[in-house]
């Protein structure tokens, strides 16, 4: 018999709020190529990924600077302009967590974030009282989809992983929640979201 859901949990980056990296560099390349250049040779995914999963963001921008020191002011901005590239919310996500929260459902987040961005996100992050527990990657030092994370979250937020359902973007997130016991939903617009809330009973029909 499948598990009540008592709690839902929600990814930020791309769920809640939209993320771009591209947003604080556009003013700086007329040509389009040069910016997909500079963001896949200069700050890649893989480096981003690695403040995710604790390094911290000056040790990150000093070692990049070094390696590329006719873009080190633009490295630079990368953290000092970051929520730059959060540009505003999913459109249909707010009104998904206020309609959970009217209807008394706790909820928690789990995101990939830097511990120094996150800092910098965190108060400005209009949802963000709506958690009850948020678990940041750079503060943990581990980052998604990473089993360890769920183990962590699910003891903290203090319910089984079958009675959760996790929602994300990353199809590897979702599927490793899933392989951890979690219900999950692969995000990909607040309509579909909606529906499978409505569908559990989570949220009025």
């Amino acid at each position: 018999m499948r598990a009540r859901i008592e709690a839902v949990v929600f990814d930020v980056g791309n769920v809640l709020v939209r993320w771009d990296r591209r947003l604080p560099f556009v003013d700086h390349f007329a040509d389009p190529a040069d910016l997909d250049r500079f963001l896949d040779e200069v700050i890649p995914l893989s480096w981003h990924a690695e403040h995710d999963a604790g390094r911290p963001a000056a040790e990150l921008v000093a070692e990049r600077s070094a390696l590329f020191p006719d873009h080190a002011p633009l490295i630079a901005d990368w953290f000092a302009r970051f929520n730059e590239s959060i540009p505003g919310p999913v459109p249909g996500s707010p009104e998904l967590v206020e309609a959970l929260h009217e209807a008394g459902v706790p909820l928690y987040a789990i995101t990939n974030f830097g511990a120094d961005t996150w800092a910098g996100f965190a108060p400005i992050f209009p949802l963000h009282e709506r958690f009850r527990s948020i678990v940041v990657s750079g503060e943990e030092k581990l980052a998604k989809p990473d089993p360890a994370i769920f183990a962590l979250a699910a003891k903290r937020f203090g319910h089984a992983p079958e009675t959760m359902l996790f929602v994300d973007d990353s199809l590897p997130n979702v599927e490793s929640a899933r392989a951890c016991g979690w219900h999950a939903h692969h995000f990909t617009d607040a309509a579909r979201l909606e529906a499978e809330l409505r569908a559990m009973g989570l949220i009025p029909g």
